[in-house]
């Protein structure tokens, strides 16, 4: 486990692409009660230790996550995620270049609860939740495409229902349409960085996520260096 950032109410984390963030059907140990078991050893702690989910990242998917180490800031930022007082960057790596190199993207999403997948409409139906983002094209190889994207919205799978209906799957996501999985089982998206008002102290706060150590995402981060 990798900590970002660790104060007396919050603790943020870079989530590896094998980690579940919560508890789910597989019986895997989440980073909530590993974070627990951390902070009752490092604090000597005796008893039960508070450990607050304030959002969640798909499996498949690495990068930055917020825990709350007290009630009162999970109640905060369980009401700032729900208000969009928090930004979050992702990065994405996709096979085919967009049509365009920057775009805002709309769509109408429906989840099917059976194959825990979405599909993404062009107007609005029955069931369906309204999902905005923006992305814009930061770089790229002989093969593959950075985007960094921004949501407006929080739906399920949201970043790769939305790309791979403009034919832009994300690299490794067969779910949604990549040719092949990358050989650690994730999906090349990455929540690169959030920031927020902190919920108690009111400082602003500003994390980044480093890169999974994989070639090509540190090909990417080595090329948008040379851009900067």
């Amino acid at each position: 486990m990798k900590i970002l950032h660790e104060d007396n109410h919050l603790i943020i984390v870079n989530k590896a692409p094998s980690e579940i963030v919560q508890g789910d059907k597989t019986g895997d140990k989440p980073l909530s009660e590993i974070i627990k078991e951390y902070l009752k050893e490092k604090y000597n702690k005796p008893g039960n230790v508070f450990c607050g989910v304030t959002h969640r990242l798909d499996r498949p998917t690495s990068g930055v996550v917020v825990f709350a180490k007290t009630s009162k800031a999970l109640s905060r930022l369980n009401d700032m995620f729900r208000n969009g007082e928090v930004d979050k960057t992702y990065w994405a790596v996709v096979k085919n270049r967009p049509e365009k190199d920057e775009d805002k993207l709309t769509h109408y999403l429906i989840k099917n609860e059976k194959n825990n997948k979405s599909t993404a409409y062009e107007i609005e139906k029955p069931h369906t939740k309204k999902a905005v983002l923006h992305y814009k094209l930061i770089s790229a190889s002989q093969k593959y495409f950075l985007l960094e994207i921004d949501l407006e919205t929080g739906r399920h799978h949201q970043i790769r229902c939305q790309l791979a209906k403009i034919g832009c799957p994300i690299k490794g996501d067969l779910k949604y349409g990549a040719e092949r999985s990358n050989p650690d089982g994730s999906i090349s998206l990455h929540a690169r960085t959030i920031s927020f008002i902190h919920p108690v102290s009111k400082e602003k706060i500003e994390v980044t996520a480093p890169l999974p150590e994989e070639n090509l995402w540190r090909a990417f981060e080595a090329l948008n260096k040379q851009s900067d």
